[in-house]
């Protein structure tokens, strides 16, 4: 199992349907299912099933039910003060690292699985899965999809609707697919807050 289990998180081709990595989805899946029951009045217990499914969630950190991931967030490392709206969907087939004060508007997509090119190893249903990270203080807009192996800077802000296919650096704006760099954060963002509205 151990060695199976690594192969997640090697980057190599493994096949994923092995019935211990099946068991195992299948247990994180339980608890997931939990979280999305919770009512709204249930905060303590939202929180306590999110410390319980992450691999780590800092303080003050809420994720909007539906949430979706392939192993409940066993894979995800969350720093303090992280915003999720509805549907937020990770898979976290390996590992995502998400830094501080970082916000996802709904309907966000972090996937770490991929499948290969060649239709002759799709057919073996072969998996490869590369992690994802994500810097301190971004906004990630509404349905942004961030793909497998990419790394995105700290106090990013990532248009809505854009797919994010590549590195993106520290402290731009970034939009479109494929996803590129708009422009910096500058000094207009420093005086106004949205189009012609000043910071009061």
């Amino acid at each position: 199992m151990e060695n199976r289990y690594g192969q997640m998180h090697s980057g190599e081709l493994y096949y994923p349907m092995q019935e211990e990595l099946v068991d195992l989805q299948a247990r994180c899946l339980e608890r997931l299912y939990d979280y999305n029951m919770t009512r709204p009045s249930e905060k303590e217990e939202r929180k306590r099933l999110l410390q319980e499914m992450f691999a780590q969630i800092g303080e003050a950190c809420y994720i909007e039910p539906p949430f979706h991931a392939s192993f409940a967030g066993r894979h995800v490392y969350f720093g303090d003060h992280i915003y999720a709206n509805f549907n937020l969907t990770l898979i976290d087939d390996t590992y995502i690292y998400v830094g501080d004060y970082t916000m996802f508007g709904p309907n966000v997509t972090v996937a770490t699985a991929g499948h290969p090119i060649l239709p002759a190893l799709r057919e073996k249903e072969l998996q490869y899965n590369a992690p994802v990270r994500i810097g301190r203080n971004c906004w990630i807009g509404a349905g942004a999809v961030i793909v497998p192996g990419v790394t995105v800077g700290d106090d990013v802000v990532i248009g809505a609707g854009s797919i994010v296919t590549r590195d993106i650096p520290d402290r731009v704006v970034a939009v479109g697919n494929p996803c590129r760099v708009l422009r910096e954060v500058n000094e207009h963002d420093e005086r106004y807050y949205f189009k012609d509205r000043r910071i009061p």
